[in-house]
């Protein structure tokens, strides 16, 4: 179905078509194909209107807090928020629209042309196109329309003040479209027909100067000088009465104009296209100055950034300016040469001005100079050229007034640099390339220019060397792109080197750019050389943020996250992405999105990391370690308060004694608004980090951030994370004899890394930490030993479990530790009952589901819940089971927690099974069954697929 907005009928289509469509512009409905849905007043209303208000952007947890409790949200509005958006999910599910999670809350995914605010927006802006291109009856169409979707006041009777006063800005868009459609109609002559919509408009917002300033206008231009006058009189006493204010210089003006009965106010007359011919154009008998550099012949690709420059440049009245922005050797100035060239004879006839201004080579080319050189094309004498900069660029300007020429300004850096090269001539264009970010130039539209994409760098490869020579390597030319991450100047050299040497095959050169620290060496051909090119941005950049660009060098993780650098010079400023933007600005480092703190994260192009590392070599290589160690610090810092949030303290952990490095305080508290989500962003992150301390010989580190990333591992059963952690940093410790490093990774690693190994192995493990922490006495140690023991020991040993947690628990209590406190009451509670003493069994796990609740952790709750459920199940409470499970459920299923939706699942499939629900009890079974499978959980699978036989 094309949803093109096209004519006016977008209403129609609202109204009309069978499929769900949202409204907000009046009161908050959902029409769906078989009517209105039912949305229950109070926070569902609430949460669905800020999606919509929001519509193609998250809204956070906390907007949505204070969208439903504004100054008193209770201590559990986390999990209620949670709790209303899932409940959401499923009233919508039948529209087809779906609420995704993304960092830091949620976004409503719904095309946007189900929602009428979007299609009012789409009008709005069809309407100001229509305007710019002289179509006026049509563009007051559209005005109309937009303004016709609103049926009362928006989001009318929701109870939020926060959401309400974002109400009243879409209804402030409302007069503003219609005070847009009656200036038009005001220019079309339509003033006696308008006179009394306008009126009925004053009575409602008595206070619009713009609105009263059209009332006036049309009463006069209808011959009533004496009412027009009035209305300005009675605006200026309620102006003055009700704020104290005269009426502003607009209505002033209009009074004079009516009063001395200005000519300028008469009815415009009927509007006239303007027409240009080329006969006896200006260009006649003129200098043509041809000046561009010669088209490359093999230019690859492109297609996407061709074809926005040539928009960029073709469309619009105004002289059109255009910026080319990439790193070193990305292709900028052959990209800009190639269009200039297609562009050139149709588009502009009168010539074509170039000038290399050579920006990053350490000579650039003043105002001044690149104007003499153009003055002169222009065939103005050298004498008569004046000195002053200011006196060029006007006669400069003067020259290509009448003209259609295109002026290519290559490798800018400054804006102060190019604003006296701009013509203001509406037949003119200008291509800017540079390496920075030029962002302050008036009316320019920025393109970035990437690297090239596999199939072109394959056949830029092709096109030098031959089909024939690339077809016969597919493997090694794929492995040759990847190796200089498609940048075109790198390929091109290599090209030429290959081509100078036809006996070479690209798998030699393959072999050659595998060595990091030599690439560079590799990729340098005659004048054409990737360092070269590099060391100009790194010799133009400031001191400071050089030293940082060397330091980033020296992180292992695909990404770097926006605190890093701060980490790495020891920066306590405030915002540290202040030491990054001039590497970005630079292309020295690009920004690839934004983190759970809506941040900037950035990654290295392979080829610019290798220089960064060999300049870390010749000038900073004795303050690497300590660089690499504050940033360690700061992943631990950031771990250490993920786990705070995620369990409501300093909870169910040990720390080591590596220093931290403490990220801005208000940057962590938006980060972790999801924890989850942050740590899920950083998989990657966090293992090369682990796998960079190890190889740095960092063991208090390197155990330190695993036993920290655990908590995380554990609830999402990532195994082979933990695993490969595991393997990775147990050699080190032990070879360092870092014997509480050890006991500690191996507690850790107990739920996940050793989940598969047989009981006996895993217990032995763990008295081997035990006993390590028995000998340095470490109460929280060996607490945290005796419950996983209790979890360990074979299930018939009940006494010997209820002793263990027991134990525990007095450990938690002495060090303070209240998740350990509640997972050892839980247990022993759930014992107990199982043991015979059921009451006390019950008030013990009374005080572990208080436990949990106080900690805001869902999963805590969730834990709790479960044992609770499979108690009653115990006492046939069949029903009160069902509700603790499936309230379990819904909480592990909003943290999207595998390993528990699988437990619960097990448990809500039994009880159905003893109730005789048996296909109930077989689908959630088989789900279980298959997400054990997915996390591996061999042991865990077989017993699901047991109960599923017992279902017969």
């Amino acid at each position: 179905m094309d949803r093109s907005l096209a004519s006016g009928g977008e209403i129609d289509t609202l109204r009309a078509s069978p499929e769900t469509h949202f409204r907000l512009l009046g009161p908050l409905k959902v029409i769906g194909p078989n009517g209105p849905l039912i949305i229950p007043s109070g926070r569902q209303q609430i949460v669905l209107g800020a999606f919509l208000v929001e519509l193609e952007r998250v809204v956070s947890i906390d907007q949505l807090i204070d969208l439903i409790w504004e100054y008193d949200p209770p201590n559990t509005a986390r999990t209620q928020v949670q709790i209303c958006v899932s409940l959401l999910r499923r009233l919508l599910a039948p529209t087809g629209a779906e609420i995704a999670t993304h960092a830091p809350g949620y976004q409503l995914v719904v095309e946007p042309w189900r929602v009428d605010a979007h299609v009012q927006r789409n009008l709005a802006n069809e309407a100001a196109a229509l305007l710019k291109e002289g179509r006026r009856e049509e563009a007051a169409d559209r005005y109309r329309a937009a303004a016709a979707l609103w049926t009362g006041p928006t989001l009318n009777g929701l109870g939020s003040g926060p959401l309400r006063a974002r109400a009243a800005q879409l209804d402030e868009e409302r007069i503003s479209l219609i005070e847009s459609r009656l200036e038009i109609e005001l220019d079309l002559g339509r003033h006696r027909q308008v006179i009394g919509e306008i009126g009925a408009l004053v009575e409602e917002y008595p206070l619009r100067e713009r609105l009263r300033a059209q009332l006036m206008l049309a009463l006069y231009r209808s011959g009533r000088q004496a009412d027009a006058l009035n209305a300005y009189r009675v605006g200026r006493e309620l102006l003055v009465e009700e704020l104290g204010l005269e009426p502003g210089e607009e209505l002033r003006d209009l009074e004079s104009a009516v009063l001395s009965a200005d000519p300028a106010l008469r009815a415009p007359e009927t509007w006239r296209e303007k027409t240009l011919t080329m006969a006896g154009h200006p260009s006649a008998g003129r200098s043509v100055p041809r000046q561009l550099p010669s088209d490359t012949s093999d230019f690859i690709g492109r297609k996407h950034v061709i074809t926005d420059l040539r928009n960029a440049l073709l469309e619009g009245e105004a002289a059109n300016v255009a910026v080319l922005m990439g790193r070193p050797g990305v292709g900028k100035s052959a990209t800009a040469v190639r269009v200039a060239h297609l562009l050139a004879d149709e588009h502009y006839p009168d010539g074509q001005l170039y000038c290399d201004l050579r920006a990053t080579r350490g000579t650039p080319v003043s105002a001044t100079t690149a104007l003499s050189r153009f003055l002169r094309a222009l065939g103005v004498p050298a004498q008569a050229i004046p000195e002053d900069v200011d006196e060029r660029a006007a006669i400069y300007r003067e020259l290509l007034a009448t003209r259609r020429m295109l002026v290519v300004l290559d490798d800018a850096a400054l804006e102060s640099q190019l604003l006296p090269l701009l013509p203001a001539g509406p037949g003119c264009g200008v291509v800017i390339t540079s390496r920075y970010f030029l962002t302050g130039l008036p009316g320019a539209t920025s393109i970035q220019v990437e690297n090239l994409t596999d199939e072109a760098s394959i056949a830029l490869l092709s096109q030098v060397l031959g089909a024939d020579r690339v077809s016969a390597e597919p493997e090694a030319a794929r492995a040759l792109v990847r190796a200089v991450g498609h940048l075109p100047l790198a390929l091109r050299i290599v090209s030429a080197r290959l081509a100078a040497r036809p006996r070479w095959g690209l798998t030699a050169m393959v072999e050659r750019l595998a060595d990091e620290r030599h690439r560079l060496d590799e990729l340098a051909h005659g004048d054409m050389t990737v360092r070269a090119s590099l060391s100009l941005s790194h010799e133009g950049i400031d001191p400071l943020a050089a030293r940082a660009f060397r330091l980033l060098g020296a992180l292992e993780g695909p990404t770097v996250p926006m605190w890093a650098a701060a980490a790495l010079l020891d920066d306590s400023r405030p915002f540290p992405t202040d030491l990054v933007e001039p590497l970005v600005n630079a292309h020295m480092i690009d920004i690839i999105g934004v983190d759970s703190a809506n941040e900037p994260v950035y990654r290295f192009h392979e080829l610019v990391r290798d220089y960064a590392r060999e300049q870390l070599a010749r000038q900073d290589v004795v303050h690497r370690r300590d660089a690499v160690a504050r940033v360690l610090g700061g992943w631990l810092s950031l771990l250490d308060s993920a786990n705070q949030v995620m369990t409501g303290g300093d909870y169910l952990r040990l720390r080591g004694n590596a220093p931290r490095w403490n990220p801005p305080k208000q940057y962590v508290s938006r980060l972790l608004t999801d924890p989850y989500c942050w740590l899920e962003a950083e998989r990657a992150n966090i293992k090369h980090t682990v796998f960079q301390a190890v190889a740095e010989g960092m063991d208090e580190h390197a155990w330190d951030v695993v036993v920290g990333y655990s908590l995380f591992l554990g609830r999402k059963g990532y195994t082979e994370d933990m695993d490969e952690l595991f393997a990775a940093v147990e050699p080190l410790l032990r070879e360092r004899e870092n014997r509480r490093g050890l006991a500690a990774l191996i507690v850790s690693a107990q739920d996940a890394s050793l989940a598969q190994r047989g009981s006996l192995e895993r217990i032995a493990r763990v008295n081997e930490a035990l006993d390590v922490f028995a000998d340095l006495g470490d109460t929280h140690g060996q607490a945290l030993v005796q419950r996983q023991l209790a979890d360990l020991v074979d299930k018939q040993e009940v006494r010997t479990r209820i002793h263990l947690c027991e134990q525990a628990l007095q450990g938690f209590i002495k060090v303070g530790d209240l998740g350990g406190q509640r997972r050892c009451l839980i247990l022993m509670g759930y014992l107990r009952f199982r043991d015979g003493d059921e009451k006390r069994g019950m008030a013990e796990l009374g005080q572990g589901l208080s436990l949990a609740e106080k900690s805001g952790d869902p999963r805590a709750l969730a834990q709790a819940l479960r044992k609770m459920g499979v108690l009653e199940k115990e006492r046939t409470e069949y029903d009160r089971a069902s509700e603790h499970l499936e309230r379990a459920y819904t909480l592990v299923d909003t943290l999207d927690d595998p390993v528990g939706k699988a437990i619960i699942l097990r448990e809500l499939g039994r009880v159905q099974g003893i109730s005789g629900r048996t296909a109930q009890a077989r689908s959630l079974l088989t789900r279980s069954a298959e997400i054990f499978g997915e996390l591996r959980f061999t042991e865990k699978r077989n017993e699901v697929e047991l109960d599923l036989v017992g279902l017969g």
